[in-house]
């Protein structure tokens, strides 16, 4: 035995396809070894008369020489390569009528053959190139295919019977047994273009070689429809051949056993022959040649090895032909992606759970997107663009590939998968698949008759299963079937189209013909039609030079920029910079950020919104793509003096779904993380901790040349670690004079990284509101700082009074305007904060409204501001529950400073200039029980928002 290994070792060096073959040597010693004597002599004399068409001669001397099994094995492989030792030994035994050593040895071949087949199918399936690999480039099927949502139904029972997510693999899906224990025979799998159709058939040609599939199938063959040329003739044996690179395929002794082999044709639709044959011209033999449909009909007909499986992938389009064919059959529609699956392929594309982690956050926020990455084939463009936009910058927010031009790469995939249809057939099917959806749009339609798909010209079966599919219809073929497109926002992208699309000449359409009048589709859409706002931001996203161009390379059709004028004349009035021109216009619609952003062109951006000069937005709960549309505008806005967000909230991560790291930037060389980090959490949470959701606000605020005055964060649920964003943008944006920061969570640690910020000497801000209570330590160092609000801080209570009266003492502080109404505060603090007044000269307001002072603060104060040296010109009080000590210390102070105003501030406007101007809304609270502690209770529009 050890001398055959080693000679055939030698052999199978200079051989490398056999390498690894030792079974088929070692079964081929054995069967010799089982020879008697006579029989050993008989081998070789036979074997020495071997005409040379089946092997050739030995050299006698070296026949003489060998006596023994191992000697003869090592004279068989000197001439032949051990397939062929293998071929003659069999026939040698057949002729020597000794069945049972050829049986044995053909067994072993066929098992041999098995395993280099299965090598066979890891090498071509296993790996594979996709359409932006570079050259020689290819990826692992593990890295991508992901489980899709499938609905299973068989004939006589249209309606989805279960929808299955393949978690137990994708061959266990598709004939896995049904409620009753039954394993269905045929599957037809049906899905659109970029459903995952030949994905999901080379994870089952994977699923088998690598043996997970136990004994439901002993082969698996299959066959690509686009590379079959219908007038060969072939049989089943040989289409088995086909599939098999090696030589001497034994498909004889494979096919004898054909209950437990699958037939898999991939891409039925692309089968252009006639399917209609008569019985009689079908075969039942396997081995016996045919043109090639009627081999294929012979086994969809279950004629020729009737006991064996098919599973054919097709189109939608061509189920009404197939089912011609079928019986029994079992249907699965391939749905998508569903949610957690859209995760799990952007996790397995990027390989990188951090950079997954953003990309999928940014998706995650755009509903368009999201949406469309049901499809495989987009989630997979979606990925591919992002990656690319990733390694370039990191961060997101500046991306700008938007909706519009992702769909139109993936319509660039589709009309490349079309063939060698004519240029012109396609332009002449995509203006008139462009008037359909537009039509249907207008009219709340998504199902059309196959009436006005024929009236239209589009029932062309090389383009029509590209962008719409099929539904047969249940009364049978005289109702005609009805069709819907792919998905609903490729609807919309397409009725887009149709208004922006350049018509090369007039038709002849009767004149109920839809108008082209973006005008109209605008109007309606801000007086009515919500349900436009897709269509209408595709509609701007085509308007961009670049989509422009693209369309015409993509589709040779082109756009005509015409409608641009109207369409930035529409913006600019939607929000009155046309119509008041002397006012100071604020941008009060997101959705006009997401119509710039699709355009993604700066001068347009400029033009729309250069009447206006503030933003202002309430009750937004900003998506990572939102915060992209924004921060884009912000960039490009030279004139925004303010910004404005009341009860909004930012992306702030959900687990394995949005993150904030979603739109940051890396700031350590490595920070993308590894594949070890996937699912753990490690990265990407270091990554969240680090860039709090509020960076990409900040950063668009901080460009070069930025005129923002204001920026108001009312009620947004900010967090402290949003803090030390805002510190920077303190000490980094000179213009930047008023922050407010109502109802922010900030905390301690935020407080000092806020304080941090205004104590840089480049902070110029002249006015401050916020919850917090350690802000003491910035009054006297701060070198602009004249208004401190802290209003509604019912933490700050008198122990942080104590400290802001320290501060207010010390000589660098500049502060003219303290307001601490509403914060808990007794009279325990009045003796601190009126020993500050008679110290800080330039304080003009103190406001002190909401709190109860009692009598005994309220004395204390009086004492203070009856010097002469007192500067204050406005004290806020609150009056009620005093006693009439109290009440007369106030009224003397009228008489002798009748210049002090004196009352509750929160209720009421004191006109003043300056850092000492009022915030611009009204500050009322409601009123409260006199003479008693109930606390008073905010309006409602200083509540926090209710999500």
């Amino acid at each position: 035995m050890a001398m055959a290994d080693t000679f055939f070792s030698e052999r199978w060096r200079r051989h490398p396809t056999m390498a690894g073959e030792e079974r088929g040597s070692a079964a081929l010693l054995r069967a010799l070894q089982g020879l008697t004597p006579e029989d050993f002599q008989e081998f070789k004399a036979k074997l020495s008369e071997l005409p040379v068409e089946r092997g050739g001669n030995i050299p006698r001397d070296c026949l003489a020489k060998a006596a023994h099994p191992c000697a003869l094995l090592s004279c068989m492989g000197s001439s032949y390569r051990e397939d062929v030792a293998m071929d003659v030994a069999i026939g040698l035994f057949q002729e020597m009528n000794l069945r049972d050593l050829a049986e044995r040895l053909l067994d072993e071949k066929v098992k041999e053959h098995k395993r280099r087949y299965r090598e066979h199918v890891l090498r071509e399936f296993l790996r594979y190139k996709e359409v932006s690999s570079c050259l020689g480039e290819s990826v692992s099927l593990g890295s991508r295919y992901t489980a899709l949502s499938t609905a299973r139904r068989s004939r006589g029972h249209e309606e989805a019977a279960g929808t299955g997510h393949g978690r137990a693999g994708a061959s266990q899906t598709l004939f896995g047994a049904d409620g009753d224990g039954r394993r269905p025979r045929v599957v037809v799998l049906v899905g659109a273009p970029g459903m995952g159709k030949t994905m999901t058939v080379r994870k089952v040609m994977v699923e088998w070689a690598e043996g997970t599939l136990g004994a439901l199938f002993d082969y698996v063959f299959c066959t690509d429809c686009k590379d079959v040329a219908p007038a060969a003739e072939l049989s089943v044996a040989g289409l088995v051949s086909r599939c098999c690179p090696h030589r001497h395929t034994p498909a004889g002794n494979i096919l004898r056993g054909h209950k437990k082999i699958l037939f898999i044709f991939d891409g039925f639709e692309a089968l252009g022959f006639p399917l209609a044959r008569p019985q009689t011209e079908l075969s039942s033999d396997p081995r016996e040649a045919k043109p090639l449909e009627i081999t294929l009909m012979s086994l969809l007909k279950k004629t020729a090895l009737p006991e064996c499986s098919l599973l054919i992938t097709t189109r939608p389009a061509a189920l009404q032909r197939l089912r011609q064919c079928l019986e029994g059959e079992c249907y699965v529609e391939i749905l998508g992606f569903s949610a957690a699956s859209k995760q799990e392929y952007f996790h397995r594309h990027f390989g990188d759970a951090s950079e997954a982690d953003v990309a999928f956050g940014y998706v995650r926020g755009n509903e368009v997107l999201y949406s469309l990455c049901a499809i495989p084939a987009v989630s997979w463009t979606v990925c591919t663009v992002l990656q690319q936009e990733l390694h370039k910058s990191r961060n997101l927010s500046e991306c700008s590939k938007a909706t519009t031009q992702m769909s139109m790469f993936y319509l660039s995939w589709l009309t490349k998968s079309r063939g060698r249809d004519k240029e012109q057939d396609l332009q002449k099917f995509l203006r008139e698949l462009c008037s359909l959806a537009a039509d249907g749009i207008w009219k709340h339609k998504v199902l059309f008759e196959e009436k006005e798909i024929k009236e239209r010209g589009l029932d062309q079966p090389e383009l029509l299963p590209l962008f719409l599919n099929e539904k047969i219809s249940k009364a049978g073929a005289e109702e005609g079937n009805t069709y819907s497109f792919t998905h609903l926002h490729l609807q919309e992208l397409f009725a887009a189209l149709f208004y922006v699309l350049e018509d090369e000449e007039e038709t002849g359409r009767d004149s109920g013909a839809l108008a082209k009048d973006v005008n109209v589709l605008l109007e309606s859409y801000s007086e009515s039609r919500q349900d436009l706002r897709f269509t209408v931001r595709f509609l701007f996203g085509l308007m961009s030079q670049k989509a422009i161009e693209y369309a015409d390379e993509v589709t040779g059709c082109g756009i005509s920029p015409r409608a641009r004028e109207g369409m930035l004349r529409w913006l600019q009035g939607r929000h009155g910079g046309i119509s008041h021109p002397q006012r100071a216009q604020k941008l009060s619609h997101l959705d006009t950020c997401h119509f710039l952003f699709e355009m993604n062109e700066k001068s347009f951006t400029q033009s729309a919104l250069g009447g206006l000069t503030d933003i202002d937005l309430r009750d937004v709960r900003f998506s990572l793509y939102d915060q992209a549309a924004l921060c884009f505008c912000i960039r490009h806005w030279d004139g925004l003096d303010g910004v404005t967000l009341r009860g909004c909230s930012f992306a702030q991560g959900e687990p394995r779904e949005q993150l904030p790291t979603a739109l940051t930037r890396c700031s350590t060389p490595g920070a993308g993380g590894t594949e070890g980090t996937r699912g753990t959490g490690g990265r990407a949470g270091d990554l969240v901790e680090s860039h709090p959701p509020i960076r990409p606000l900040c950063q668009a605020l901080q460009q070069p040349g930025s005129r923002l005055r204001v920026l108001r964060l009312h009620w947004c649920g900010l967090s402290e670690s949003c803090c030390r964003e805002l510190g920077e943008l303190l000490a980094l944006h000179p213009g930047l004079a008023r922050l407010e920061l109502a109802d922010g969570a900030l905390g301690d640690g935020g407080v000092r990284l806020l304080c941090h910020g205004l104590l840089q000497p480049g902070c110029r801000l002249r006015a401050l509101r916020a919850c917090c209570r350690d802000l003491a330590a910035v009054l006297s160092t701060s070198p602009c700082l004249e208004e401190l609000d802290l209003s509604f801080s019912e933490g700050l209570r008198d122990a942080g009074a104590g400290l802001l009266a320290e501060g207010l003492r010390r000589r660098g502080c500049r502060l003219r305007t303290l307001r601490l109404g509403s914060c808990r505060l007794t009279g325990a603090c009045c003796r601190a904060l009126a020993a500050g007044l008679l110290e800080t000269p330039q304080l003009g307001c103190l406001d002190l409204s909401d709190n109860e002072l009692g009598a005994e603060g309220v004395l204390q104060l009086c004492q203070q501001l009856r010097h002469p040296a007192c500067p204050l010109r406005a004290l806020g009080l609150s009056t009620s529950g005093l006693n009439e000590e109290a009440l007369q210390a106030l009224s003397a102070l009228r008489e002798l400073k009748p210049d002090l105003k004196i009352g509750n501030l929160l209720e009421q406007e004191v006109p003043e200039e300056g850092a000492m101007a009022r915030l611009p809304f009204h500050r009322g609270v409601l009123p409260g029980t006199a003479g008693t502690r109930g606390r008073k209770v905010l309006p409602a529009f200083r509540r926090g928002p209710l999500l």
